[in-house]
């Protein structure tokens, strides 16, 4: 009787339970796979993000134009990339390109996160397509002012500068910095913020810039007589008493920066901004000398710009001696990281 409980209760197991934990187990095994095809899902699309994202992005900001007067929601790539095809040489090393999308588009962001409600100069937007923001063109206008040729041989090569950097921003000490500050060429050395503007930050410091030789505008010397000279001083200040004979005794250079750029000039008794006097005679920079012969006047300078933050000629020097953009970056910004926003 025993024995026939025992064989009763294999059969059972047999046709009951046996099919049942093997069901069971299919089910076990097939959401297993499911779920391990979702992660290679997931794997394939980080892959393809990582290799094949296009430089326009979701991320829409609001940019015055100033040429239409209107407000346009631009994405935030295809911003930048409009921005370094204005603020840069499209035929520069393409990780000059790249360290200037970087900063592009950290202004960019900086600007956004400060001025929600609009900028004072500008409320209908935080940003703007002048100089006063940075200088920004869309591909339609770029067309129009480069032409074709310009658009087949560099229009690409700019895109991929911003692709390359998708979402990269400058940071210091984990926080997004306010000014990433540029300009054309430095002259040989950068200047720190505070010496030129009113702020000091910490990542803006004066630091060598090498390979600047070739900008345009590394030197330039203007020449004028001395009664042009006069003239121009005297229609901002009537008032001052200078002549062909006095010149050399009632200008004098008061103040200079570390890096020899005129900060402060004394126009017989008047303290005037090395500033003042760059726009007055339109100089390239404040990095200045005044020379005097018996026949004419010589004003010469060094650089072209504020000198403060990356130099574009210098950038571009680096990439060609081999820099990335994130050591070009790290070399005129001192102290910072590029991370992704």
């Amino acid at each position: 009787m025993k024995k026939i409980g025992i064989y009763i209760f294999f059969i059972i197991f047999i046709t009951v339970f046996m099919p049942m934990i093997l069901v069971q187990g299919y089910k076990i095994a097939k959401n297993d796979t499911n779920i391990n095809e979702k992660e290679k899902g997931k794997n394939k699309n980080r892959s393809f993000i990582a290799k094949d994202i296009d430089f326009k992005d979701t991320t829409k900001i609001k940019v015055y134009n100033e040429k239409t007067k209107k407000v346009e929601e631009i994405g935030l790539e295809e911003y930048v990339v409009g921005v370094v095809s204005s603020e840069m040489p499209a035929a520069f090393h393409e990780e000059a390109l790249k360290a200037q999308a970087v900063a592009a588009r950290t202004y960019a962001i900086s600007r956004v996160e400060k001025f929600k409600n609009g900028h004072p100069d500008h409320p209908q937007a935080p940003l703007c397509t002048g100089v006063h923001c940075q200088a920004w063109m869309s591909k339609e206008e770029l067309k129009q002012v480069h032409g074709d040729k310009w658009m087949e041989e560099y229009w690409g090569k700019l895109q991929a500068a911003v692709n390359d950097t998708k979402g990269e921003l400058i940071t210091y000490n984990g926080q997004l910095i306010s000014e990433p500050l540029f300009h054309s060429t430095s002259g040989g050395k950068t200047e720190a913020s505070e010496e030129v503007f009113a702020a000091a930050h910490p990542y803006l410091k004066s630091v060598t810039s090498p390979y600047e030789e070739e900008a345009p505008k590394f030197k330039s010397v203007i020449t004028m007589t001395f009664e042009e000279f006069i003239k121009k001083i005297k229609g901002k200040y009537p008032k001052v008493n200078i002549t062909k004979e006095n010149v050399t005794e009632k200008i004098k250079v008061s103040e200079k920066t570390s890096t020899g750029r005129i900060k402060k000039l004394v126009i017989d008794g008047n303290t005037i901004d090395g500033t003042v006097f760059r726009n007055l005679f339109g100089l390239n920079s404040t990095n200045f000398k005044i020379n005097l012969s018996k026949d004419n006047i010589k004003i010469q300078t060094l650089g072209y710009g504020h000198g403060v933050g990356m130099s574009q000629w210098g950038a571009n020097g680096m990439g060609k001696n081999g820099k990335n953009y994130k050591e070009i970056l790290k070399h005129y910004y001192t102290g910072v990281d590029i991370k992704k926003y």
